[in-house]
């Protein structure tokens, strides 16, 4: 019996409610979850990313890639190809039903001509985190030697001997540039070294090759053991920077909690989610903030269009969000709740809109805000600069975050895993939603639609949280909860 994609949501209805100019490629025509959710915003903001996304799908000779810039700038590799954003194009794209535009990106970056390391990247893990979707592992296991070749480039280009062999990176390298620490070695280059050698682990494993794993395993141990001891500050309980191998800066900043991104910090660095929700911190209306407002630094002057000294950058937003779904998932806590998860997208979702000249607010994403106000502050600085055809194209669209991935694994719930069971463990409490349904989710070859009706009148599939797996009724609920199938 051919399997429904769509068991609840109908394909025709979401296509003339939310059709976009913006692509050629068609979402609905290669693929996506359909969303269906009494939020608006989210939604509507949901089907933007996925429009924008495809835009960024460029067929070159060496088969397609994902673009972060839609016009070409100076600074990319071949056909445009930018390094920096690899993590996220992999993570918001592996929910596609057709696998060959991702699978082609991410050989790509092993083809010649083609160079992953311009910037700081978590490349294997991504990469691997592809195939926890798909079920099929078998790309990472074909690159699984490119992948050793580029952490070991990582290791012996940016390890910093004076740091117990912690890496070294310019701000500007992490695509962060003029942050308000400034180079070091910083918990983003750390962060995703760690995050790399766990995923080579888990592909050595799959290969049979033990010696390998058994490599891996103690690389991961060892790079966790140097950021416990040399990133923590304690006393700050958070992960910073650490400055000319030899002192920690004395600044908080968004990047502290990639470390959960990759489910690193043991739970007695659970103290660092406290300032997430704080206004003193990182808290604002367009934000998180990418420093702690309390800092001299924060927002300070530079003669520079781009700052991660205190705007808003859905780069940083998306990696925080992503990490507090592991941290609300993976961890025994009671500082942050589902709730606090649905908040932080929310606000997220708010920030990614523009308005236009006659006063229409359109959902619309650029490189950084203002956090307080919501303006789109690089194109600002390139008008006043005097660039205005430039500030018009340059970060339009711009493809340097994610977000129906963090809908998906999070809000929905579906947490991807290496394993075949079905995890579903959505980030949202019964008091934040009327409603919600994604469906036609394709994971390890299965459509799953997760369902949240709270009076039963929105779907007519009765009240409550059911779970469909090939639009079979599995799961059903008065309360949302997780499953494992």
């Amino acid at each position: 019996m051919q399997i429904e994609k769509y068991n609840i949501l109908k394909e025709l209805d979401f296509r003339e409610n939310n059709q976009s100019d913006i692509s050629e490629i068609s979402p609905f025509d290669i693929g996506i979850p359909l969303l269906d959710i009494s939020d608006k915003n989210i939604e509507e903001v949901y089907y933007y990313r996925w429009h924008s996304y495809c835009s960024h799908i460029k067929q070159t000779p060496l088969g397609y890639i994902i673009t972060e810039f839609t016009p070409e700038v100076f600074w990319g590799g071949i056909y445009g190809s930018i390094a920096c954003p690899i993590g996220h194009h992999m993570y918001e794209g592996r929910w596609l039903h057709d696998r060959k535009y991702l699978e082609d990106y991410a050989r790509f970056w092993f083809k010649e001509g083609a160079d992953p390391m311009t910037y700081s990247g978590w490349i294997s893990d991504s990469i691997y985190a592809i195939c926890k979707v798909t079920g099929d592992f078998s790309l990472a296991e074909s690159l699984y030697e490119n992948l050793k070749a580029n952490y070991k480039q990582w290791a012996d280009k940016h390890s910093f001997r004076d740091s117990d062999n912690l890496l070294y990176q310019v701000d500007d390298f992490d695509g962060m540039e003029y942050s308000a620490s400034g180079n070091g070695c910083r918990p983003t280059i750390n962060s995703y070294h760690y995050g790399d050698a766990v995923a080579l682990s888990k592909i050595a494993k799959r290969l049979g090759k033990t010696e390998e794993q058994a490599y891996y395993e103690n690389e991961a141990k060892l790079q966790k053991q140097r950021m416990d001891s040399l990133l923590w500050d304690n006393d700050a309980s958070f992960y910073k920077n650490r400055k000319n191998g030899y002192w920690l800066c004395d600044i908080r900043e968004l990047m502290g909690y990639l470390p959960w991104y990759f489910n690193m910090p043991d739970e007695d660095k659970n103290g660092a989610w406290k300032f997430l929700n704080d206004e003193n911190y990182f808290y604002a209306p367009y934000g998180p903030t990418t420093t702690e407002r309390n800092s001299p630094e924060f927002m300070r002057a530079y003669p520079h269009v781009c700052l991660w000294n205190g705007p808003s950058w859905p780069f940083a937003t998306s990696q925080t969000v992503t990490a507090l779904g592991n941290f609300l998932c993976n961890y025994h806590q009671d500082i942050m709740e589902k709730s606090d998860y649905f908040k932080l997208l929310k606000l997220y979702a708010n920030s990614q809109y523009d308005t236009l000249e006659n006063g229409e607010r359109v959902p619309y994403i650029d490189e950084n805000l203002d956090p307080f106000t919501g303006e789109w502050l690089t194109r600002k600085n390139i008008r006043a600069l005097g660039w205005d055809e430039f500030s018009q194209t340059r970060g339009r669209h711009y493809n340097h975050s994610s977000f129906c991935d963090l809908v998906l694994n999070g809000l929905a719930g579906v947490r991807a895993r290496d394993d075949d069971k079905i995890e579903i463990n959505p980030l949202f409490s019964e008091t934040d939603l009327d409603y919600f349904c994604a469906d036609g989710i394709l994971y390890h070859q299965h459509y799953l639609t997760v369902l949240w009706d709270k009076t039963g009148e929105r779907y007519q599939k009765g009240a409550g949280f059911q779970v469909y797996v090939d639009g079979e009724l599995k799961i059903q609920s008065r309360q949302i909860k997780k499953i494992l199938l």
